[in-house]
């Protein structure tokens, strides 16, 4: 079964801890069915004067005694006493190795999403990929620890009791037996039914996250757009679901314990009228009488907790195939031997196609050239391929046909990782981290001198704006940045950029939340930067891209006009169209 070979992968380097929690369920198991043999032995044979039959050391041992009755009770006390040593090092060493398990797996699964590709975490669904990380972590840890030895424990007292019970009795063996195989079918028939209804419960679950961490990142908006009657009653939809699925999932468990609960009494009620009598004929003794009355609980209560041992394995099975789906996910190919050229930012594309899906072409047929320290400006409308063109400058995501070259090098034969920290990426929505600004500027540079900090962010127009705050550059921005404006996070952002000193910067439409004159003095600090950076800048606001030493126009993926912005002004074409439906607009709001 292919969920058990992963929870058994799983336990590596932990199975020799298991091994020894097993023992000592198997020695525990051992020293609670001798105290019910004592009792019979003091009953039948210290106070009785039934003959025994035992192996010779244990019958030397009882004539010794004589009616010393104090005896059995030490020896009953030492037995308790190693029964509670076996059972302290059972918890202890399955708490162990569950704990280093469920570590694992985290440490793992974090490792596994962070090497997945771009367009994984683009389509995947947050709260989905949160509940296997939390939930179904913990399902996988608790059956581990706790029923995992339970089902050692139970299988161990089985075959000891049993093993026991036909020497003592065979008749009273059959009869505490009838009732055995029949609460164990009900129990397997159980697990099938309620590994699906877990399945569903968990998936519900899942959505209902999904939903609940949407509507707490995105609350602002809702709030803007007065919209919360209409999150309550989504969640509230959601939420009835996952009612619903852990109702049907709790009638089953009520189902199961209640007909199992009836099948285990009848079971000790038929043992214990037998066993009267069989023991009011004469045809056993009382001592065997409290042996069978004795283990008949240790018998039924296992074979009925296996029960709850399979449900619990039911749900840890879906959570490791839950699991199993994100690491099945291929990782991002970083090939650690490709080249790592010095970067200048001399880009050539030559004929490039690619999309997303085969057979529909985002870009098709691109071609132009870039010297190191220009500014390229790309305008289109939404979906023209914008976006997509620049992520292939950092490898997010590989072309299909044509060529792009850095500095006379083709990009595929490039290590990803080296591309990435030679591309600075700021999107039209930059994340910020719930940390202070500094850390959120410094993230991928590393410790800065105050000097060099400054000065960059006096570049991305948004020092001054830092110092207004109380604690300046030591403000805690909040989750996701959502204690500072829209173009406050854009200009932290840039300055994030910045702060790299990357050969080719990219800003994906990272001005459109600023005002008019600090977009313009963010692009006259670029400008200083054009022969050390080479640029490209997204952006609908036409003013923003008339400095650019090459502006491109996408329509449908396609070149549709490129030059300069006084040549692309006297040819007829979108790029004037736009300028002068801008400026029109400007100068109507203006009077």
């Amino acid at each position: 079964m292919k969920s058990l070979r992963i929870l058994w992968n799983y336990m590596k380097n932990n199975r020799l801890v298991y091994l020894g929690a097993i023992l000592s369920v198997g020695l525990a198991s051992l020293t609670t069915i001798s105290a019910p043999l004592v009792i019979r032995i003091t009953i039948d044979n210290i106070i009785g004067d039934e003959p025994l039959v035992a192996p010779l050391l244990i019958r030397n041992f009882v004539e010794s005694i004589g009616q010393a009755f104090w005896v059995p009770g030490i020896v009953l006390i030492v037995i308790t006493t190693f029964r509670g040593l076996f059972m302290f090092l059972r918890g202890r060493l399955s708490a162990q190795a569950s704990e280093n398990i469920a570590k694992n797996i985290r440490d793992r699964i974090y490792d596994h999403i962070q090497q997945l590709p771009y367009k994984y975490h683009k389509e995947a669904d947050s709260g989905d990929i949160m509940q296997r990380c939390t939930s179904d972590i913990e399902t996988i840890r608790r059956f581990l620890g706790v029923q995992l030895v339970e089902m050692g424990n139970a299988l161990f007292m089985v075959f000891f009791i049993v093993n026991v019970m036909w020497r003592a009795d065979r008749r009273m063996t059959m009869i505490s037996m009838i009732a055995v195989p029949i609460i164990f079918a009900f129990a397997i028939v159980f697990f099938v039914k309620v590994k699906k209804a877990f399945k569903e419960a968990d998936e519900a679950e899942a959505e209902l996250t999904t939903v609940l961490q949407e509507n707490l990142t995105g609350i602002r908006v809702v709030r803007a757009f007065a919209n919360q009657d209409y999150e309550i009653e989504r969640f509230d939809s959601k939420n009835q679901v996952n009612r619903d699925k852990l109702y049907h999932l709790i009638w089953l468990l009520a189902c199961y314990w209640s007909g199992s609960d009836l099948l285990a009494f009848s079971q000790i009620g038929l043992v214990l009228v037998a066993g009267t009598y069989f023991t009011a004929q004469g045809e056993i003794t009382m001592g065997t009488m409290v042996l069978f009355s004795t283990y008949i609980g240790m018998l039924v209560w296992p074979v009925r907790q296996l029960g709850r041992i399979l449900t619990d394995m039911g749900k840890a099975l879906v959570a490791a195939e839950r699991l199993q789906e994100v690491f099945d996910e291929p990782k991002e190919e970083l090939v650690e031997n490709n080249e790592q050229p010095p970067i200048k930012g001399n880009i050539v594309f030559d004929n490039v196609s690619f999309g997303y899906e085969p057979g529909q072409l985002v870009l098709e047929n691109l071609s132009f050239s870039v010297k190191a320290g220009q500014t390229v400006a790309i305008l289109g409308h939404t979906g023209s391929g914008k976006s997509s063109l620049v992520h292939l400058l950092a490898r997010l995501y590989d072309y299909e046909d044509g060529s792009i070259t850095i500095d006379g090098v083709e990009l595929k034969t490039i290590d990803k990782r080296w591309m990435r920290k030679n591309v600075a990426v700021v999107s039209q929505e930059p994340f910020l981290f719930a940390k202070t600004i500094r850390e959120n500027i410094t993230l991928a540079s590393g410790d800065v001198p105050d000097e060099e900090l400054y000065a960059i962010c006096r570049e991305a127009a948004v020092h001054d704006v830092i110092l207004s705050f109380d604690k300046g550059y030591d403000t805690l921005v909040g989750e996701r940045g959502v204690s500072v404006s829209g173009g406050q996070r854009q200009r932290i952002a840039i300055a994030r950029a910045l702060i790299t000193q990357s050969p080719i910067l990219i800003f994906d439409d990272s001005l459109s939340a600023v005002d008019t004159e600090t977009d313009l003095a963010i692009r006259n600090a670029l400008a200083k930067r054009s022969q050390t950076a080479t640029t490209f800048l997204i952006s609908h606001r036409v003013t923003s891209l008339a400095g650019a030493d090459l502006i491109l126009v996408l329509d449908h993926g396609k070149i549709v006009q490129r030059g300069t912005h006084e040549e692309l002004m006297n040819a007829d074409g979108p790029y004037a169209r736009i300028w002068e439906i801008q400026n029109t607009l400007e100068a109507e709001i203006t009077a």
